[in-house]
């Protein structure tokens, strides 16, 4: 274990991020100069920039180490560990802006907010402790949104692609940060691989910004909420999200390109190549649609029939399937935009979505979640498990697109599983001990751990975080982190054989 090549890499990452603070600070002088934004943000992403710059620059130039490639636990430390600096250099300019800043309130409380709200945004959580969202200048909006972006294909990947000569192994960084438990190589080469990745990543985001303009979203806000629509991550610039804008037009879009995001990016790929049957012979991707088509028609169906304090939601099967549409997509994958407050559907429809919390995007795409292959490879083990009590001599193999998934593969997800139901049911416990009624503890427990955003109860589709416990607002930004690096990453830290060496 080389900690001095594992705080090299970190320096790099924080150049990098440095200089993606010169985009807000862009927004900041227009804003300032067109319009009079009298916000100090200017100063305090300048201020950010330049200590986030020289921090990496000590970190890279100080600690440099002889040894070419990473390791594969160096890659695992630095996957984990990037995403805490990251957030934690990202939370400056919220704090030097004095966005969480009130009277009465101390300077570490302040911080928890701040943290929060970084830790939110790159690991595409959504979840916000902000009650006036408008307030925001639009350099701050443009921030917290973009931590989305560059959170949505991971900070790691970020910086193999576009910054190849970190001169470091990259094939480590990737096995650990890309999303989900199967990765299908596009090339043999990482750097090569990420790049093609960002190319759809980023020709899809352009896609979108035009889309909702042309349905009279205005330039800033469209490029925001493509920036949370493509990583999945949900930050809006308006108090009632996607609900501010009452546009049908609106609402197809986003959840057009929700399912895109939440789709194999390697599928989008081949799409763009040609291969467009790609996606019909992906066993994950046909699971994926059959779960979202199951999802809206027995909410769409819920909401119409079924009364809710003596009235039924809503009055037509149209407008049933519009929100129901736009909620499941938002559910499933985990971006967390609203268009509804779910918590006024009947229990069957509010079970659903909960249940889609968990069941979160595919392998290889931008959203959280267990991810869709783990619980159908679980699917199908149960029913062979079934078939061999009938059959006790039957080789029954696992099998997605057409291969035999590995004995190993499944142990590890059956670990996973247990794991995340695990630390579900220990945070859930924590939470409540720090104030929260046992609904508003598991919806902010799986809301984060699902790098979802909105819960249930306090921490609902029309609530937000600010009054969570200082201590909780750490603890679920650890469970945005466990999310986002799907466990395992995170998790080997804490053994200490992983360090020995």
């Amino acid at each position: 274990m080389s900690l001095k090549l594992i705080i090299y890499t970190l320096g790099n990452l924080l150049i990098c991020l440095a200089g993606t603070m010169l985009f807000p600070l862009g927004v900041a002088l227009y804003y300032r100069t067109s319009i009079g934004e009298a916000h100090n943000d200017l100063v305090a992403f300048i201020i950010s920039a330049v200590i986030t710059l020289i921090t990496g620059l000590i970190l890279r130039y100080s600690l440099r180490e002889r040894q070419e490639e990473l390791g594969i636990r160096e890659g695992f430390a630095v996957v984990a560990l990037a995403w805490v600096i990251v957030a934690l250099f990202g939370a400056l300019p919220y704090q030097l802006a004095g966005v969480f800043h009130i009277d009465g309130r101390s300077a570490w409380t302040a911080f928890s907010f701040c943290y929060f709200e970084s830790m939110a945004g790159f690991s595409t959580t959504g979840a916000t402790v902000l009650t006036e969202i408008e307030h925001l200048s639009h350099a701050m909006l443009f921030w917290r949104s973009f931590t989305h972006w560059l959170g949505g294909m991971g900070i790691v990947v970020l910086a193999v692609a576009i910054l190849p000569m970190l001169g470091i192994g990259g094939m480590q960084l990737f096995r650990a940060e890309a999303p989900g438990p199967q990765t299908d190589r596009l090339t043999p080469r990482i750097a090569q691989t990420a790049k093609l990745l960002w190319g759809v990543y980023v020709l899809l985001s352009i896609l979108e910004v035009i889309l909702l303009m042309l349905g009279k979203m205005p330039l800033f806000d469209a490029l925001c909420h493509t920036f949370g629509t493509m990583a999945t991550g949900g930050f809006s610039t308006k108090n009632a999200s996607i609900a501010h804008y009452d546009s049908v037009y609106i609402d197809m879009v986003i959840c057009a390109f929700m399912f895109l995001a939440g789709t194999n990016f390697a599928l989008h790929y081949r799409a763009l190549r040609g291969n467009v049957k790609a996606y019909f012979q992906d066993t994950e991707f046909k699971f994926y649609c059959t779960v979202i088509a199951v999802g809206i028609t027995l909410i769409s169906w819920n909401t119409i029939r079924f009364q809710v304090n003596g009235e039924i939601p809503y009055d037509s099967m149209w407008t049933s399937l519009r929100y129901a549409t736009f909620q499941v997509m938002s559910i499933i994958t985990t971006t967390g935009y609203g268009t509804a407050d779910f918590e006024q559907w009947p229990a069957l429809s509010q079970f659903i979505l909960v249940t889609l919390m968990f069941y979160g995007g595919c392998a290889g795409s931008t959203g959280g979640g267990m991810k869709q292959v783990r619980f159908l490879l679980l699917i199908k083990q149960s029913g062979a498990e079934i078939k061999r009590l009938i059959f006790p001599h039957a080789v029954l193999p696992i099998r997605v697109n057409d291969q035999v998934v590995p004995r190993e593969v499944m142990t590890n997800i059956l670990g996973f599983f247990f794991f995340f139901i695990g630390i579900f049911a220990i945070v859930t416990c924590i939470m409540t001990t720090l104030g929260l009624d046992l609904v508003s503890a598991a919806g902010a427990t799986i809301a984060t751990m699902g790098n979802i955003g909105p819960g249930l109860g306090s921490v609902g589709p029309t609530d937000n975080y600010a009054h969570i416990h200082t201590t909780g607002k750490f603890v679920l930004s650890f469970c945005m982190l466990l999310g986002r690096l799907e466990l395992y990453t995170v998790l080997i830290l804490f053994s200490p054989n992983f360090w020995k060496g």
